[in-house]
């Protein structure tokens, strides 16, 4: 494996302000990957990063590759794997002698192989081996999900303050996947890949200190990992107001949806977005519908070509914030069918941007949308297809749900706000050390 790489922070950058209370606190964000481009879960460590650095902390991110570009006054320290998903044929001949040198290099290799997904284990061995040279460093660790058997070590060896945020337990994208599975080798697959599962449930109830963004998310983890209710403090997302805001300049779509999908798996739901828009462009054939996010082989795919829609269903990918907000801004309505999300991100930041916002009941996102937004049933094209349909017959009623979703928004997802929070978490955590 390649050494460690630091990146400094710019040197103009400025200061943190440690708001007269002495030294800056310092912390180190830990994402086994952290590029927004790649996943809700980069979108937060960036997110996150810039709200403690705007408040006075010291921020380290630690990454696996892909890596982030962060804001300025951020240092990204970044350790390097096989990186075997960027490579040819998913880096099959990638093996070098020197990695057999490096027990981790070697599981990742073969675990990979295997048809495993490593990538938490292998990160969470590579960032205790880092920390244990830089005890001292940090203040306090937050964890990005990993929940690796190497980042519980940092908590019980290293004695470092560790918060562990936990997006959504893992085991409902699995148990969805296994529904969606069409055969028992698919089955066998789906087992293999989410075999990490294993670890992250011997791991998960032995933490001491965790987050996660929703109160739903909150009641999930309890079931599916056994964890004591009195560690886990939700804390909801923000969104960048700076750039998910209304903007004059844009005009909006007359008949335009827009929906995102990082991935193509049947947790999103897009496939049952595709059936709506299949069913209204028979009413509204020049219904327009943008997904944020590239086309890949897996259902919706398969759904789109079943119904025809290879040619109406725009995507769009690697769009910078203000081109994300751009999109939102001229898009009619913002869809998110998701099975289950443990937030709902581009939901807050469609409603950042006073777009009228329609989502399912599936997990968290019932929380997102609060009385502002429209709530469906999940996996039902029909219900969702009537609320597209209802808010673009109604226009006086669209703009009501725009100006409730823009105010909810404000009120709850600026990261001004939600940020201060992190920082009582981590002085729980760090007191709890002393």
């Amino acid at each position: 494996m390649p050494d460690t790489e630091i990146i400094p922070a710019p040197t103009d950058a400025p200061k943190p302000d440690a708001g007269g209370s002495g030294a800056p606190l310092r912390v180190a964000i830990l994402s086994y990957r952290a590029d927004p481009k790649v996943g809700g879960q980069g979108v937060y460590v960036d997110y996150l990063s810039s709200a403690l650095a705007a408040g006075g902390a010291k921020v380290d991110v630690i990454a696996g590759p892909p890596f982030p570009e962060l804001a300025d006054g951020i240092r990204l320290i970044k350790l390097p794997s096989l990186d075997l998903y960027a490579k040819p044929h998913h880096g099959h001949y990638a093996l070098r002698p020197k990695h057999l040198l490096s027990p981790t290099d070697t599981y990742e290799y073969f675990g990979h192989l295997s048809g495993k997904f490593v990538e938490p284990y292998c990160f969470g061995q590579r960032v205790y081996a880092y920390l244990k040279k830089h005890r001292d460093a940090y203040d306090v660790i937050l964890d990005n999900q990993t929940l690796a058997s190497g980042i519980l070590r940092i908590q019980n060896d290293l004695k470092i303050p560790l918060v562990n945020m936990l997006h959504h337990p893992i085991t409902r994208d699995r148990q969805l996947a296994l529904d969606a599975a069409t055969n028992w080798k698919q089955r066998w697959l789906v087992k293999r890949w989410y075999g990490f599962l294993g670890m992250q449930s011997r791991v998960a109830p032995q933490l001491e200190f965790v987050t996660c963004p929703s109160e739903s998310t909150k009641r999930d983890i309890i079931s599916a990992f056994g964890m004591t209710p009195e560690r886990i403090s939700p804390i909801p997302l923000g969104v960048d107001q700076s750039a998910f805001r209304p903007r004059d300049h844009v005009e909006r779509a007359p008949r335009r949806l827009i929906s995102t999908a990082s991935s193509d798996t049947p947790l999103k739901g897009l496939h049952i977005l595709l059936q709506s828009y299949h069913q209204l462009l028979e009413t509204y054939p020049d219904l327009e519908l943008v997904v944020i996010g590239k086309l890949r082989e897996g259902l919706a795919k398969r759904t789109m070509e079943d119904l025809g829609l290879v040619d109406r269903v725009v995507f769009k990918s690697n769009l910078s914030r203000d081109a994300l907000a751009e999109e939102f801004c001229a898009a009619t309505i913002a869809v998110t069918p998701s099975l289950y999300e443990g937030f709902g991100l581009p939901a807050a930041e469609a409603m950042s941007c006073g777009t009228p916002v329609i989502v399912t009941d599936g997990g968290a996102l019932p929380e997102v949308a609060g009385s502002a937004g429209l709530v469906v049933p999940k996996e039902d094209p029909v219900a969702l297809a009537k609320a597209i349909a209802d808010l673009i017959e109604d226009p006086d009623r669209r703009q009501k749900v725009a100006d409730a979703c823009l105010q909810r928004a404000k009120a709850q997802f600026d990261w001004r706000k939600v940020a201060p929070r992190y920082v009582e978490l981590f002085k729980q955590a760090m007191v709890a050390k002393c």
